[in-house]
């Protein structure tokens, strides 16, 4: 019978050519112009204080307030436009700073097209040579504005394709016009990247900030839960140690005690053998009861637990809400149990948490090392920073249930946790976390055969089932 032929292979997908590379990061760019990234609604929105809350709507109201008579007057008396084009260039071109509240993404749409529309009508007039252009004064400093508003609200992404459509215009009008003597397209382009940067930088720490906040949330409703599930483990124990065991107790007396009893009436066996049910009836419950004080409540919950593989996302978070932090983490520690992974990673979140929380700005340094036979986890921070801009403490009293936390976890693996101030006015956590040994498995010795003449030993009486 013939053998039947392999089928070919697959055929290899086409290679990614750099002009494929380049078409779909300028579709990812321009889809990033096309829709923004956040919801339309103003910063502060979920501020408390009403006051707050409002601040978005007077600085917006306030930049208009300002603008919008400067590039009007500045189009009539520099650049020599009649009073319609004036109306309609400061409209397009200032009027839109009342929508960075909400729309920061569409105002730009308005007001970049403005500003090369009006370069454009002021490009063949003799009136504006000596005038900056193309972008007028008040149209530079209504740009930089609209900028400083996308980077405080927009993704990396559509920062990039913004700069990048300012320099292509910019380029575009200094070829058409190169004789002109105020061209100050590259001082835009310098300042809309140095606003740019700004922006990006203070939305992402705020975002940094905001995710070590719900951090610590985590670790506090953790702890919580921990102290919950303690006491309800302390009461089942309690419950198993002292009920159960006289329950125990209760149900062989009133099962044997007819027969260790001479001249026991039937009326009285009735009654020991409704103790016995009765008995046996509560230990049923007492196991049902046990049974729901030391369940957690989380059989459903499956999600993968931190570990050290997240270190360097924690320390990159808290970098970037403001606090200088160096990481020493070697690349393949060995078998590190899902405990001691665990342990590890919560005992340096919560060290950074209290830093961030105690300490501002102190330099902190995290290195996690092992010798085969342990793990050790070190957090060492310096005293806070001093200067003007540094915020003030968090807390400036703590409660200790971080420090706790930590000794729990440290003493579930079964390892060593030292803590304390250190002569500089910093502070600093180690945790001696042990490993399991590296050994062979070895193989499983022999039994004995057994002799044919030993007799079997006697098997005991069965006794109530003693509840878990």
């Amino acid at each position: 019978m013939p053998t039947p032929s392999a089928p070919p292979p697959p055929p290899h997908p086409p290679a990614d050519g750099l002009f494929s590379a380049a078409r779909r990061n300028l579709t990812a760019l321009g889809r990033a112009l096309a829709r923004p990234s956040h919801p339309p609604t103003p910063p502060l929105a979920g501020a408390r204080q009403r006051w707050k809350r409002a601040v978005p709507y007077v600085v917006v109201v306030a930049l208009g307030a300002v603008l919008i008579p400067i590039t009007s007057v500045d189009l009539a008396n520099q650049y020599a436009l009649n009073g319609g084009l004036v109306a309609l260039l400061t409209l397009a071109q200032a009027g839109p700073l009342l929508m960075l509240a909400h729309r920061p993404l569409q105002a730009w749409w308005i007001v970049f097209p403005a500003q090369i529309v009006g370069a454009l009508l002021v490009l063949g007039r003799e009136e504006g040579q000596g005038a900056a252009w193309p972008w007028t004064p008040p149209g530079v400093i209504t740009y930089l504005f609209v900028l400083l508003a996308l980077g405080l609200r927009e993704q990396r992404r559509a920062l990039i394709a913004v700069w990048l459509a300012t320099a292509a215009a910019g380029f575009g009008l200094y070829l058409t016009a190169s004789t002109h003597g105020s061209d100050n397209s590259i001082l835009v382009l310098v300042l809309s990247a140095i606003v740019l940067v700004i922006g990006a930088a203070i939305r992402e720490r705020g975002d940094a900030q905001r995710l070590l906040a719900e951090q610590e949330t985590i670790s506090e409703g953790e702890r919580a839960r921990r102290t919950l599930l303690e006491e309800r483990t302390r009461i089942a124990r309690e419950l198993h140690d002292v009920v159960a065991h006289h329950m125990s107790v209760i149900t062989v007396q009133a099962d044997s005690a007819p027969y260790r009893l001479s001249g026991v009436g039937d009326e009285v066996r009735e009654e020991f053998a409704s103790i016995a049910a009765s008995a046996r009836e509560s230990l049923a419950e007492m196991r049902r009861l046990l049974v729901v004080l030391r369940s957690d409540g989380t059989e459903g919950e499956r999600a993968p637990q931190p570990g050290l593989d997240r270190l360097q996302q924690l320390v990159e978070a808290t970098v970037r809400s403001g606090l200088p932090v160096e990481l020493s983490l070697p690349a393949g520690l060995g078998n590190v149990p899902q405990t001691v992974d665990l342990s590890a990673y919560r005992i340096v979140q919560e060290g950074l948490a209290n830093v961030v929380r105690h300490a501002p700005g102190a330099r902190t340094r995290v290195a996690v090392s092992s010798d085969g036979a342990h793990l050790t986890v070190l957090v060492v921070n310096g005293p806070p920073e001093r200067t003007g801009s540094t915020r003030a403490p968090v807390e400036t009293s703590g409660t200790g249930h971080g420090l706790v936390g930590m000794r729990e976890r440290v003493r579930l693996t079964g390892g060593t946790l030292d803590t304390g101030p250190l002569p500089d006015g910093g502070f600093r956590v180690a945790a001696r976390l042990p490993l399991p040994p590296a050994t062979a498995p070895a193989s499983a010795p022999s039994a004995p055969p057994a002799s044919p003449a030993s007799p079997a030993p006697p098997v005991p009486p069965a006794l109530p089932e003693d509840p878990p």
